[in-house]
């Protein structure tokens, strides 16, 4: 479908209340696998984005690396294992902190750098589980779901049925095979009119928003899809995934909360965020090169590529 891209203006008078929390969800301090820089980044994004406030909830053992790569952010410890293997989350000790942290965000992103494990039972992928969960049971907050939390999901069976949040997931085609897989739905193929019907038939199971991302990625919610048209092989690097899980949260917290005037539809905050998202690429190829794009020098832009798409 052909969509009018626009982003309402910013409250002149606006404060960070106005603009909204994101709380984000990642990181892992495992001792056989350590991710610090992706919730940082995301945490970037979100306020490149316009939130008024990031707070991370990642692993204690990582938590200061974490602020210091994005100091404007907050923190908050999730518990994490002393004993072998250490570092990965207390299922039951971060389900709890994250209950009392999202009840005063307007946005969560959930999964950059969480971590995850071959074995199921592994207790790097039991702490990613029960937190993923926990998260996905939040009706009252719009939930942004990435990487690894979206791999935690299709290990889970039948976690559509539990599925209650107002969500945007935002799979790559690996992740929306083992999504797709776990359902017994179709499979995404190379051409356009396979990657639409994966993605529309996932977002008609779950109940929720699917970005399938990749060169023309597509957006839907099961009965209206977009495609977009913009985009560069530049974002083909580690971390600008994380850039669009943190772009998206933001605008959510800004424009999706019950006080939001105007509010949009997850839908349109969808499309929205993969759009800027894709001009942001576009705008450092023209200023740079054809690759070598890092994660954080395309959150910078992002400020620029949203204000080309307001009223």
């Amino acid at each position: 479908m052909t969509l009018t891209l626009k982003l309402p203006a910013r409250d002149p008078h606006g404060h960070k209340g106005t603009f909204g929390t994101v709380a984000i969800v990642g990181g892992c301090a495992d001792s056989r696998s350590r991710m610090i820089g992706a919730p940082a980044i995301a945490a970037l994004a979100a306020l490149r984005a316009g939130a008024g406030l990031a707070r991370v909830l990642c692993p204690g053992p990582i938590l200061n690396e974490v602020i210091q790569i994005t100091p404007s952010a907050t923190g908050v410890a999730l518990p994490a294992r002393t004993d072998e293997p250490p570092g990965a989350l207390i299922p039951h000790e971060a389900a709890e902190i994250f209950d009392i942290y999202s009840q005063g965000a307007d946005a969560i992103v959930i999964g950059t750098g969480l971590g995850w494990a071959a074995d199921p039972l592994d207790p790097l992928a039991e702490g990613t589980r029960a937190i993923v969960l926990r998260a996905i049971l939040h009706a009252d907050v719009p939930l942004v779901v990435d990487a690894d939390a979206l791999t935690a999901l299709a290990s889970t069976p039948d976690f559509a049925r539990d599925f209650r949040a107002a969500a945007i997931l935002t799979p790559h085609p690996g992740e929306h095979k083992r999504l797709a897989t776990a359902l017994s739905l179709p499979l995404a193929g190379e051409d356009d009119a396979s990657r639409l019907a994966a993605c529309e038939s996932l977002a008609r199971r779950v109940g929720c928003i699917v970005i399938l991302k990749g060169a023309g990625t597509v957006v839907s919610d099961g009965q209206q899809s977009w495609k977009c048209d913009h985009g560069h092989a530049c974002l083909a690097t580690a971390g600008t995934g994380d850039v669009l899980s943190g772009l998206l949260g933001g605008l959510l917290a800004q424009y999706s909360k019950p006080t939001a005037r105007p509010r949009l539809s997850l839908f349109e905050v969808a499309c929205l965020g993969v759009q800027a998202h894709a001009m942001a690429g576009e705008m450092w190829s023209k200023q740079h090169a054809q690759a070598g794009l890092v994660a954080h020098e395309l959150a910078d832009l992002l400020p620029a590529a949203l204000d080309k798409l307001r009223r």
